[in-house]
């Protein structure tokens, strides 16, 4: 999925044009760094005033979460260890992103959820022509600036219908096991690719972006795919 060249032909069979930036997001849906990131990859897109095609691929950060998900300051614990210790950098990187325009509530977050039912309600959207990035900033949103549960197939209709999804419809997406092993199956593809945390960006299947750069080194990095000399090298180290 990240292998060498510059690809000719999408997963989707779609032809790739040098003249639309294709970026492909990898993600968890309950990380701040992929919100931020989200954040400035669409104002980079935005600085470039051209054609682009966004797709959101999924990687759970948490892959052995419960299914019902744990208790946000027993998460810190198990992941930072004492939670109080912790509080300056949330505060401050709650403090950066809201100069973005990226609302951090950290405050209203009580349990941190199992996102595989988040992904596949994103791989079902895709398969019906949804706005999966929008619908990715509605998730993160959700769960980031409301503290709702992103696992919960209710919150998740609700959701998705937002996007132009029927409720039912996702209700009985969620209820079959196969999106389960397609979205399981599209994770293991990055893993065994090398990817190993999030968020990172694939644009135009050549330069593979790590952590969510600032809005002008993303601007930089478009400049490089469309007018640069040719590279598959990483464009930067992980920064998160």
């Amino acid at each position: 999925m990240i292998g060498p060249g510059i690809a000719k032909i999408t997963p989707d069979g779609l032809a790739t044009s040098p003249a639309i930036l294709q970026v492909d997001v990898i993600a968890d849906l309950v990380c701040p760094w992929c919100y931020l990131g989200k954040k400035r990859l669409d104002d980079a897109l935005s600085a470039v005033h051209g054609p682009s095609v966004v797709s959101w691929l999924p990687f759970q950060l948490n892959p052995e979460m419960p299914p019902e998900g744990m208790p946000f300051e027993e998460y810190l614990a198990s992941r930072f260890g004492d939670p109080v210790r912790l509080e300056p950098a949330m505060a401050g990187l709650a403090a950066a992103a809201r100069g973005e325009g990226v609302d951090l509530r950290f405050d209203l977050i009580s349990r941190v959820p199992n996102t595989l039912n988040a992904h596949r309600l994103m791989h079902f959207a895709g398969t019906r022509g949804v706005d999966t990035p929008a619908l990715a900033g509605r998730l993160l949103a959700g769960f980031f600036g409301q503290g709702l549960d992103i696992s919960d197939p209710d919150v998740l209709a609700v959701l998705g219908s937002e996007s132009g999804l029927g409720s039912m419809e996702i209700m009985a997406e969620l209820e079959d096991e196969h999106s389960k092993d397609i979205v399981l199956a599209k994770e293991a593809q990055l893993r065994n690719s090398g990817v190993t945390g999030v968020p990172d960006f694939l644009v135009n299947k050549r330069l593979f972006v790590v952590g969510a750069q600032r809005t002008d080194s993303l601007v930089a990095v478009f400049d490089r795919v469309m007018f640069g000399p040719e590279s598959d090298l990483e464009v930067s180290a992980t920064v998160h």
